[in-house]
């Protein structure tokens, strides 16, 4: 069977049936949640701080619960109503926008502290109709153009996508760079026709300091799954036993309304002696 995106534009691929049924498939499930827990390790972001992420391509938030877990504020863009709608009913808690990613986006310079997308961008590689804007070149170099310029500097963008060829990966590496992004393609598994997976690790800023992070070598092995499933397991363990780590305090809240600020949303509320503070519970 050929891939999704060599059938349909997404918006129609996607339509109310398959969007549900992506949705609740568990292998769907498992396989959004090891490439997301891998494209956060690649953006490399300083732990235990608050960040504001560009989730591309987010689809019905299968990658934004991974976000929320992981402590990150997000905001998803997808093409496909239905698969916004079903994120709506599952209430995921990241601002959604209907956005075709192939025009541009539209935010203001340095909204974002990086941004992720898992299995998009090969769908920016077909052209729906003949007009020179519908061109898989022209749609990735106004994609990478407005994405540099709403990530601020330094950060990072990490995606994961599946090339059909060499010359696929040559396009989509060269529209970045023309952009200004540094950065260029790490494969984890390259011998393994069952594990491979490609990602774009890319950056901007930093004065060329920043180097591409290493790929994972071998085979994809027990240990490897293991690892994310114990990592999830936990998770879901301190939500259940509402002993997570509180993200909370004074600190953590001064932070994200900070985000918020930068963000440019209104009426967020004024710092006081009073941010943060424990309330008695009440029966």
């Amino acid at each position: 069977m050929s891939r999704p995106e060599l059938q349909a534009p997404p918006e129609i691929y996607y339509g109310d049936i398959e969007a549900k049924k992506y949705t609740q498939n568990t292998r769907n499930q498992q396989i959004q949640a090891d490439m997301t827990y891998r494209a956060l390790e690649l953006l490399n972001l300083p732990p235990e701080e608050p960040a504001f992420l560009l989730d591309i391509g987010c689809g019905s938030g299968l990658s934004g619960e991974i976000l929320d877990e992981e402590g990150y504020i997000w905001t998803g863009v997808d093409i496909a109503p239905s698969m916004l709608e079903v994120a709506l009913e599952r209430e995921v808690e990241g601002d959604l926008f209907l956005q075709d990613i192939g025009q541009g986006f539209g935010f203001r310079p340095g909204s974002f502290d990086g941004a992720i997308s898992i299995s998009v961008l090969q769908w920016l590689l077909n052209a729906e109709t003949s007009h020179a804007t519908s061109s898989p070149p022209h749609r990735l170099n106004r994609f990478f153009t407005t994405l540099h310029s709403a990530l601020r500097n330094p950060s990072r963008a990490v995606f994961q996508f599946y090339p059909s060829s060499d010359d696929q990966i040559q396009m989509i590496t060269s529209a970045a760079q023309k952009a200004g992004f540094g950065g260029g393609i790490v494969v984890d598994y390259p011998n393994s026709k069952k594990a491979k997976k490609v990602f774009l690790c890319l950056f901007v800023g930093g004065g060329g300091q920043q180097q591409v992070p290493k790929a994972l070598e071998g085979e994809e092995d027990e240990d490897s799954k293991a690892r994310f499933e114990k990592r999830r397991e936990r998770e879901r363990g301190k939500t259940r036993n509402a002993k997570r780590k509180s993200v909370k305090d004074r600190d953590w809240i001064l932070k994200k309304k900070e985000l918020y600020r930068r963000r440019g949303k209104e009426d967020v509320p004024r710092d006081s002696k009073y941010t943060g503070r424990k309330r008695r519970t009440i029966f």
